[in-house]
């Protein structure tokens, strides 16, 4: 299926404002409302319907044992068409 991107912002920023930006999408989700991203003259306001698939993942890209770039992806999928996302597969934890 083919992907249109909507938005898309990459900057570099200390672990203390991500940690922020984190808690105020947290606050959005938990207010359950809309989530509006802005840079720039870029903007997306976003619905998230009160569950969807939420996926994290974990990633090193670069040669086969050798220096990489790490990183960790979250992810809120659902259907514009309103349906709810599946269960999925386990129970996911933080530590």
């Amino acid at each position: 299926m083919p992907e249109e991107v909507l938005f898309k912002s990459e900057s570099d920023q200390s672990r203390e404002e991500i940690a922020a930006y984190l808690r105020r999408v947290a606050e959005k989700l938990e207010q359950e409302n809309a989530i509006t991203l802005t840079s720039g003259a870029e903007s997306v306001t976003m619905e998230p319907p009160a569950r969807t698939t939420f996926e994290v993942k974990a990633e090193r890209e670069g040669p086969t044992g050798g220096s990489g770039e790490l990183s960790v992806e979250f992810e809120l999928e659902w259907d514009e068409n309103g349906s709810e996302g599946d269960s999925g597969n386990g129970q996911l934890e933080i530590e």
